[in-house]
């Protein structure tokens, strides 16, 4: 299978054609404004490089866009949100905890109707199916094309959030709904943000996936499109338009995956240095390894599926002043090439710094030779300082474990650091991202509360939502494998009941199968 792998970052847009398990080709082209430019560039360069040598079986994409759009206050959308559990959960109104500037961008209509259940599955009260009604109707009136549905412990019984959901797409045919219970945890407030967040990136994604699709047409490329996710799989353009939300952090995650196809290692730190940042996770067989606790987007405290990761202000193109004690996080970005001093520019970066020592060869070495000697001291110093500390913050293991380091400002890693056993380089480490975003599968996950059932019937039943959920999504039925099963009993709930996690994995299906699935709103 041939497949096209993109990855948009802050600096760079990389892309990569693999054959197999083959990398025949990678380019890496400056990041521009508007995102698609730079996507049609790079795979105009690719293809003009690999020649017509044969079809292209997926184009898969990871984009920090909608990261962007959150931390930046761009391109969201007014959101109603509807809460559903009163005469509880009444002091907390829906984004409580929201930065205002943010707040006052999303905030249409909230709603609180009575109704939800209680954390035995019970209901508190009927929902107020009335109430929602005419919530419906002010919502068409006030223009609002976006709506966040979260009802009191939907994870544990979501019929509150069904039933809403279908009295306002009576009412509002062309309104887009996220409902709480597809994304988020038991959490009422984080899960509502996440939901919130997801809602006002709706608008947003659909231009996205129009604009990325445009850009694999004017290339002349036919084949179906996916987009990352932070799991390190994939999912069908038209399910990332639902669900914008599970795009974010897909960036890193993508160069996890790359370094562990890369490299053959399943276990292990990766560091990932790009021209802004520099990323940090773990990798367990061969996946990154997974937040358990709250982590906040734009300043908004959500609790959805989200990689562990730490991100430090420290890359290629980061800023050098007080004489090389501080290094970013301030960083020129993608105009790296034009206004770092190796390239001409005057702006001194990271990059010229590590020229100056000899780490790498870039641009024209003659521009940095008047760097003092103790400046280029003191900056690397600072740097390696910067990655020995994240490094040890991200470690769980107090044995040593190898670190795999890529990224186009790998350069900055030192080869030794305290309680790693070695640091990795691999063939095309500049580009991990797209080869990350290249070799993804297709991925189902579960995360339920079971009740009245075994703990075998229970991961049974998951098993079998999250192997639906992978075939909707375009996975190939044949390649399903499960990579993680987890269970807890919840002895403070009634009727047995278990949380099982359930996620598994397979092969993109073939393009003709791909085109004709269509995710439904069971699937999701």
């Amino acid at each position: 299978m041939r497949r096209v792998g993109l990855d948009v970052g802050g600096t760079n847009t990389d892309a990569v054609l693999l054959d197999g398990d083959a990398v025949v080709h990678a380019v890496k082209t400056p990041t521009t404004a508007d995102v698609t430019g730079g996507i049609t560039t790079a795979l105009r360069e690719l293809l003009a490089a690999v020649g017509a040598s044969g079809p292209i079986d997926a184009v898969m994409i990871g984009t920090t866009h909608f990261t962007n759009a959150v931390v930046q206050r761009r391109d969201l959308t007014r959101v109603a949100a509807v809460r559903i559990g009163l005469p509880a959960s009444a002091s907390l109104p829906p984004f409580v905890d929201w930065p205002d500037d943010l707040a006052a961008l999303v905030r249409g209509e909230v709603v609180m109707l009575e109704g939800g259940h209680e954390y035995d599955g019970r209901p508190i009260v009927p929902l107020d199916e009335r109430g929602m009604r005419d919530a419906a109707r002010r919502i068409r009136a006030a223009g609002i094309t976006s709506v966040a549905i979260a009802a009191v412990f939907s994870p544990l019984n979501a019929e509150c959030e069904a039933r809403a959901a279908a009295i306002l797409r009576e009412e509002c045919p062309d309104a887009a709904v996220t409902l709480s219970h597809e994304l988020g945890r038991i959490g009422l407030l984080e899960r509502e943000n996440a939901t919130l967040l997801n809602a006002a990136l709706i608008g947003l994604a659909r231009r996205t996936t129009r604009a990325f699709t445009e850009a694999l047409s004017a290339s002349g490329l036919a084949a179906p499109l996916y987009l990352t996710q932070n799991d390190g799989t994939v999912m069908l353009a038209a399910t990332a338009e639902a669900f914008p939300v599970y795009s974010f952090a897909s960036g890193p995650t993508n160069s996890m995956r790359g370094a562990a196809f890369l490299s053959g290692l399943s276990d292990a730190i990766v560091i990932d240095v790009g021209g802004t940042t520099t990323d940090i996770g773990s990798l367990r067989h061969g996946f990154p390894r997974e937040a358990n606790n709250v982590v906040e987007i734009g300043g908004v405290r959500t609790l959805f599926r989200m990689p562990d990761l730490l991100s430090v202000g420290l890359g290629g193109g980061s800023l050098v002043a007080d004489d090389g004690r501080r290094v970013g996080p301030r960083s020129v970005g993608y105009r790296l090439v034009n206004e770092s001093r190796v390239f001409g520019g005057t702006a001194l970066t990271a990059t010229d710094v590590a020229v100056a020592a000899s780490l790498i060869d870039l641009g024209d070495r003659r521009r940095v030779a008047d760097l003092p000697a103790d400046l280029v001291k003191t900056a690397l110093a600072r740097m390696h300082a910067t990655i020995e500390e994240s490094v040890d913050r991200m470690k769980t293991d107090a044995r040593d474990e190898p670190l795999i380091a890529v990224g186009g400002g790998c350069f900055l890693v030192p080869e030794r650091l305290p309680g790693v056993s070695a640091v990795v380089h691999v063939r095309h480490q500049a580009v991990a991202n797209a080869v990350g975003a290249a070799i993804a599968q297709v991925s189902g996950e579960v995360d339920q509360i079971f009740q009245n059932l075994t703990r075998d019937a229970a991961i049974t039943e998951a098993r079998r939502i999250a192997e639906q959920r992978a075939i909707s999504g375009g996975a190939d039925a044949g390649t399903l494998q499960v990579v993680e099963v987890e269970d807890l009993p919840l002895a403070y709930l009634p009727g047995n009941s278990l949380r099982v996690r359930v996620r598994v994995v397979g092969d993109i299906a073939d393009g003709a199968t791909a085109r004709r699935r269509q995710p439904t709103a069971a699937d999701r």
